[in-house]
């Protein structure tokens, strides 16, 4: 059925022959495919200036839906990564099912966490919640004796209002078990998001970091330049904060150790029991993009300072990041522009097979500003950055690397589009045609079957990604639905050639 489109005073009018539908629009939008980019022109709408914007580019926000996962599917990663845990979601049959199809893989790992399934009699609030928690935990200390139990809160425990964090203080000096409370429910913008809860809420367990404690008065004199390098070491501490698996996390630490940076902790650590401590002398740095409520938490609830750096993704990611950090320590950094050039150079011929092809951002983990960076300076085109939210402060040194990185490469700034309409997205990737649409599960069969090339942004989630030795993964994930396509295309033409 064919529509016709009608920009009227702001609003979109589809007009078709069985039914109309009417759409907002903040802004009119035109499309050009002279430089590649979509072009937009200003309606009445105002910005606000008090708004900083670190992007010069395009930046524009639409009122689409969450096409995502539940943020409970964290669950599957920190259980592994924090050994000594054990993860108890608390909500009905449906999260169960989600997480018996999400997580069904791992069943033969005898998996730290469990389900806690509310009935129809507990959610109309005739059962005790308190008593029925507490014999589930008595279970899973007899069971498991882990050294943290994180509970987590979906959707139904916030419409049925029920209190766990009223509830957990009693209960852990009842079982002598600490309780992380954490809401991880349908409400995020992603699914990458639970993480970024669950260690908000685990940031207020970690250890508050003692004083410099003053000499006694009977104790030598010690030299001044002594005295001064002793408290600069004492006063500037690291603390990074993000899941890693422990190789990566090795990897970027070292990085930090060539520099003569010591990373004091990590946000999970590996066991509860090693939490960093954490307190106002504390400096602190993300290592992904979507971690924006715990570095808020880290800088107002327990007063660290946090270093606005761009996230360790790619070799010239992980440059900036390694140099943010030795800008903020006094230290100047020594042999990363070699060593990136190096990698580069190593990896010509994959990006030979990119550079040049185009790429569509349709939004799905919040991972997807500091990928377009990446792709850019591989030679790839990115037409629009979609992205279910940005915190424009937490992602403020990454928008200025992939201002910098366009500006280099000679390309175009690429529209970022904040909360995506998918129906004008696919407008859009039916008028621009890229070569590979980066999106979620959701849509790619449909894309597929349209005859259009995607790849799952969940990918990226789960893949190794970060630091400089991971560079040729990261590509490996991008060029191998295009190397697929390529591949096809060459078995069709030998089958017509042969059939001749």
């Amino acid at each position: 059925m064919k529509n016709k489109g009608l920009d009227l005073s702001g609003l979109k009018f589809m007009e078709s022959s069985s039914s109309l539908t009417l759409r907002k629009h903040k802004k009119i939008r035109t499309y050009s495919t002279k430089n590649s980019v979509l072009e937009t022109k200003n309606s009445s709408t105002t910005n606000d200036a008090s708004v900083s914007n670190p992007y010069s580019g395009q930046f524009e926000c639409e009122t689409g839906n969450y096409h995502t996962f539940c943020p409970i599917s964290c669950v599957s990663w920190l259980y592994q990564k924090i050994e000594d845990s054990f993860f108890l979601v608390i909500g009905t049959k449906t999260c169960g099912y989600f997480l018996q199809n999400a997580l069904g893989v791992m069943i033969f790992a005898e998996p730290r966490y469990a389900m806690a399934e509310l009935e129809e009699s507990d959610i109309s609030a005739q059962l005790n919640d308190y008593k029925e928690l507490k014999r589930l935990c008595l279970q899973i200390k007899q069971d498991r004796n882990p050294s943290v139990i994180v509970w987590i809160g979906t959707c139904t425990t916030e419409i049925i209002k029920m209190d766990l964090e009223g509830m957990a203080p009693t209960l852990e000096a009842e079982i002598g078990i600490p309780i992380v409370v954490a809401r991880a429910n349908g409400l995020d913008y992603a699914f990458t998001q639970g993480e970024d809860t669950v260690l908000a809420a685990m940031a207020q367990k970690c250890p508050e970091r003692s004083k410099a404690v003053a000499p006694l008065s009977g104790e030598s004199p010690q030299n001044p330049n002594q005295k001064e390098n002793k408290k600069q070491n004492h006063e500037k501490e690291l603390v990074l904060f993000g899941s890693l698996p422990s190789t990566i996390a090795n990897q970027l630490q070292l990085e930090l150790k060539r520099q003569g940076i010591n990373v004091s902790g990590w946000l999970p650590s590996s066991r509860y029991s090693d939490l960093p401590a954490l307190g106002e002398d504390v400096y602190v740095c993300g290592i992904n993009p979507f971690l924006s409520r715990t570095a808020t938490s880290l800088m107002r609830r327990r007063k660290c300072k946090l270093i606005s750096a761009p996230f360790p993704i790619g070799p010239d990611g992980t440059r900036a990041w390694v140099e943010k950090i030795c800008n903020v320590f006094g230290i100047v950094p020594t042999g990363l522009e070699e060593r990136e050039k190096t990698i580069w150079a190593n990896l010509t011929e994959s990006i030979q097979f990119i550079k040049g092809k185009s790429v569509f951002f349709m939004g799905d983990n919040l991972l997807e500003i500091s990928l377009a960076r990446f792709l850019i300076r591989c030679g790839m085109t990115v037409y629009e950055i979609g992205i279910p939210y940005m915190d424009k402060r937490f992602q403020a040194g990454e928008l200025a690397l992939l201002e910098k990185t366009c500006i280099e490469m000679k390309v175009p700034f690429p529209r970022i589009v904040e909360k995506p309409d998918n129906y004008y997205q696919i407008q859009r990737i039916k008028e621009l045609k890229p070569d590979l649409v980066i999106t979620g599960m959701a849509h790619a069969n449909p894309l597929e079957a349209r005859g259009i090339t995607t790849k799952w942004s969940v990918e990226f989630t789960f893949a190794q990604i970060h630091g400089f030795t991971n560079t040729k993964d990261l590509l490996e994930l991008v060029s191998r639905p295009l190397r697929r396509n390529k591949n096809l295309e060459n078995h069709e033409s030998l089958s017509k050639t042969f059939a001749l």
